[in-house]
Formats: C-alpha cells, structure tokens, sequence
C-alpha cells in the first residue's frame, strides 16, 4: 500500500507538532517555581523548548531518512545527479528562522516588560547625589565647591515595579550588599543586618543591591531572577515570593579566588514566622548595644564584679563565715 506522499508529510507534521508540544509542556528542566513572575519566564522557555525539540525533531529526522533512502548501493559506482540550488527551498529555511526569531524576541520583551524590567525607576527614586553617598562607591565626587550639588537623577539598572504598581512601596525592602565572597542583607525598617534573605510569602519584596568591590550576580534559580551588583551603581530586583521553602543564592559572575563558595539562601516564610524573625532580631540592633549585649564592668561595684568568679570556686556566704571564724 503506498501512501501519497503529500498525506505522509502531513502525518509527520503533525506527528512532530504534538511530539513537541508534549515536550514543551513536560521538559522538567527547570527547578521548582517558587515566585509569581517564575510561570512567566516559564512560559517563555517552554515555548522556546516547543520550538527547539520539533526543529530537532525535523532535522534529524530528515538526515536519517537521507540516509537511509540515498545510501550508496552495492556496485553503484555511478555519480549522483547534479543539483544545482533550490531558490524556493532556501527562502523557506532562512524565513522560518527569521519569523521564530522574531516571535521570540517580541515574547520575551512583553515579559520583560511585565515583570517591570522597562521601568526600574517606578520602584523609588534614586540620583548621583545617593550613588556617592554609597559604601564602596567608585563615582567620583562633585568638582564644584557647593557642598550640596544639585541632583541628577540617574536611571536605575534591574527589575523594578510591574506595570500597574508604579510608585507603589513593596512591603519589604532590604538593601543587599555583594563583597568579596559574602551577601549582606539590611532591613531598612528594622536596621537588622543578616548573612541570609528572610521574606514573607505572598508580599512583595524589592531589593536594592550595591557591590562594594567588584561587581557579583544576584541570582536565585527558583525565582527564575538574576541581577548583576555594580559598584557605585544600584540595581533593583523586585519580586513576589509564592513558594514557602528556603532557596539557594548563588553569584553568577567570576569575582574572584573564592566565587564558588559564595553562597547564601533565600527563606521564604509565612508572615506571622517573619514576624517572629524580625522580632528574635530587633534585639540585637536597639540603641544600646553596650548595655543588651554584655555588662559593663565599670559599671560593677566589687561584689558584683566577683559574684561570678565565688560561684565558680564554690565560695558562699557559709564559707565567708567560717574563714572568718578561724581568722580571729
């Protein structure tokens, strides 16, 4: 039974189409989502994993039917038949590339564009005046000798406020610091400073990084979010944890010796253990440090400065009195 070739092609197309699209939707290669932006980008790969596995598909395809049905025979020693170009072919396979392409980077730039990645500014404000003021900044300061200069607003790099939420507060900010090999994390409205990201689900959170030596990569895979931290500069990242579980932090960018050891994590919990956290933590950042976290000697009369050496040799107020007993 020979089957037209014309029904054969379709049969295969559309072999290979549902082929792809199960794949798409089934590829498993990326980590757990675990922010409202992630089902985004994760649409975005799938399609583009859609795309890539029916072209592979096709190709190989093709090459091993090639193979197959255009084999030298056994005692063939004849030349094949010339063939000298197919314009129709050509524009075919140079058009459908440029039209993916195409459709990719419009795909891509909506989404960029609704993750607030067009519009950084809209989270806050931000100028020359500030970037000086930074630690570790390597902007020069102003020539001029008017001590306050006017401000320049400068545009900031990153992942800033979605459309809709512009000039909208996120409910947690925290400024993050990359140096040589470590993360630092500041709450702005507790002054609590921590080696790992605390943030409550559901609430939006906007980060606002600075490098202090050489510039690092923010990047947590589940977020499906990366940002580079330059120094003198600041970079926004603003996001929506969906997700409770704790999750890597990684540096992205070659920044020294010791880049694959710099890590911290992510933890993403529920509101009322955040505001546990930020509670266990405020302790240690109020206004008198000196007297929360240690006693201050001078501050001692002599008993009370050696109350705890008696107590470690055993000395009471019985053996007080027995010594002076025999003393006298």
């Amino acid at each position: 039974m020979n089957i037209p070739s014309s029904i054969l092609t379709l049969l295969v197309g559309i072999g290979i189409t549902l082929a792809s699209l199960w794949y798409g939707q089934n590829n498993h290669l990326l980590p757990v989502a675990a922010s409202a932006e992630a089902a985004e980008v994760d649409g975005l790969f799938n399609t583009m994993a859609t795309i890539s596995f029916g072209l592979v598909l096709l190709v190989e395809g093709v090459l091993l039917v090639s193979l197959v049905k255009f084999r030298r025979r056994q005692d063939d020693t004849t030349d094949a038949a010339p063939i000298h170009g197919n314009i129709p072919l050509e524009i075919v396979w140079t058009a459908i590339p440029a039209i993916v392409v195409l459709g990719i980077g419009i795909y891509s730039f909506e989404i960029y564009n609704n993750m607030g990645g067009l519009d950084p500014m809209a989270a806050g404000q931000h100028s020359m005046h500030a970037h000086r003021n930074m630690k570790g900044s390597a902007i020069a300061a102003s020539l001029s000798d008017d001590p306050q200069p006017p401000e320049i607003t400068q545009i900031a790099l990153g992942i800033g406020a979605s459309p809709g939420k512009e000039g909208q507060e996120a409910a947690i900010n925290v400024d993050v610091t990359g140096l040589q090999f470590a993360w630092l994390f500041n709450y702005k409205d507790t002054d609590i400073t921590a080696g790992e990201l605390h943030v409550p689900v559901g609430q939006e959170v906007q980060l606002n990084m600075s490098a202090q030596d050489v510039i690092h990569a923010f990047w947590i895979p589940q977020l499906r979010l990366k940002q580079d931290t330059i120094p003198g500069r600041i970079t926004e990242l603003r996001f929506t944890p969906s997700k409770i579980g704790t999750y890597p932090i990684v540096c992205a960018e070659l920044c020294g010796g010791y880049h694959g050891a710099m890590r911290s994590q992510m933890i993403v919990e529920t509101p009322e253990e955040y505001a546990a956290w930020v509670a266990e933590n405020t302790i240690a950042n109020v206004t008198n440090l000196q007297k929360t976290i240690a006693i201050n000697p001078a501050e001692l009369s002599d008993g009370e400065f050696l109350a705890p050496y008696a107590d470690e040799m055993g000395i009471n107020s019985e053996v007080i009195a027995q010594t002076h007993h025999h003393s006298m």
